[in-house]
């Protein structure tokens, strides 16, 4: 476990969860293996989601684990 946070989208959580475990759903997961999913949002609409991941992956690490965490706490 190397700590790291990865932010994307997709329609289909699962899979998707399944192949960055197996390395192989994007360059970045091919070096940090994906061990568990920590938060996610569900959208009804592509270009809000894809909007909405843009939103995260500007946030800090420190503002990540803190969404991460209200949203746990909820």
């Amino acid at each position: 476990m190397d700590g790291s946070l990865y932010t994307g989208s997709t329609n289909n959580l699962e899979k998707r969860f399944e192949k960055h475990k197996a390395g192989k759903a994007s360059k970045y997961t091919r070096s940090h293996v994906a061990e568990k999913i920590v938060f996610f949002e569900k959208y009804d609409n592509n270009i809000l989601a894809l909007r909405r991941e843009r939103e995260i992956k500007k946030l800090k690490r420190k503002e990540k684990l803190e969404l991460v965490k209200m949203c746990q706490d909820a």
